[in-house]
């Protein structure tokens, strides 16, 4: 077992991505409806803020191809992906325009939904925070769906999910 201590600098980068990675996280995907239709994106910065009232935050990326799309956004969903959609936050990790893959449907704010997740938070904008190269954005959450099953979880680089237990 090596051991690896350093300050993070700029120069310090990839190491520090590399100590970050050991925390294992769930894959969500965020959606939203542009000018220019639909768009996606895979996070797995999502955490609870608040119960009351309910408030949820994301981190979007400065260098994101899909920063206007989301900066702009005053509503969005953020869906808790189950461990066989992997694919499907693989595609929308690389290409945030296309659907074509997904079971989806609007809601009556025009947020595209995502089928089979195992959560879902309908969120309306109330805070943009700047964060160094990122930009977090917290969302005051309108409406919820969730359903039992076994989530995707992203660590070191690496997808997986939870082992059964005997």
């Amino acid at each position: 077992m090596t051991e690896t201590t350093f300050t993070p600098t700029p120069d310090q980068s990839t190491a520090f991505r590399e100590a970050l990675g050991c925390f294992g996280t769930g894959v969500t995907v965020v959606t939203t409806h542009t000018a220019l239709g639909p768009r996606a994106i895979t996070v797995n910065s999502f955490s609870s803020v608040s119960l009351d009232p309910p408030l949820v935050l994301w981190c979007l990326a400065k260098d994101s191809n899909r920063f206007g799309a989301f900066h702009d956004c005053q509503h969005y969903s953020i869906h808790v992906m189950a461990q066989d959609q992997q694919d499907q936050a693989l595609k929308f990790a690389r290409d945030g325009a296309d659907f074509s893959h997904a079971d989806w449907a609007p809601d009556h704010a025009n947020r595209p939904q995502l089928s089979n997740c195992l959560a879902r938070f309908d969120c309306q904008l109330h805070a943009r925070y700047e964060a160094g190269d990122h930009l977090v954005l917290i969302g005051e959450v309108e409406k919820v769906m969730y359903r039992t099953g076994k989530g995707l979880i992203f660590k070191r680089g690496q997808f997986g999910g939870f082992a059964d237990l005997i």
